[in-house]
């Protein structure tokens, strides 16, 4: 998947969580991001990133910087109620 789709892809789970604020967000994009992104999306969003990470809102580009290695390369467990 070509990186400006993965910012578009990215940038609108930004718009759903926006209105948590900046902080928020940027938590339930992260959270998002590393249960429901195959391994691979996460590792080229996480590469994106690396190289600078052109088009990200602030609140995406802060959320994908705080994903964990692990984060990266597997699902999260799922939670229950989550």
């Amino acid at each position: 998947m070509s990186p400006d789709k993965l910012v578009y892809m990215a940038n609108q789970i930004g718009k759903f969580f926006a209105h948590q604020g900046e902080a928020k967000a940027a938590a339930g994009i992260a959270d998002h991001i590393a249960k429901f992104w195959d391994p691979r999306m996460r590792a080229a969003i996480q590469a994106h990133v690396a190289s600078g990470g052109a088009g990200l809102d602030p609140p995406v580009l802060q959320a994908v910087q705080s994903l964990k290695p692990s984060d990266r390369g597997r699902p999260r467990p799922h939670s229950p109620g989550a």
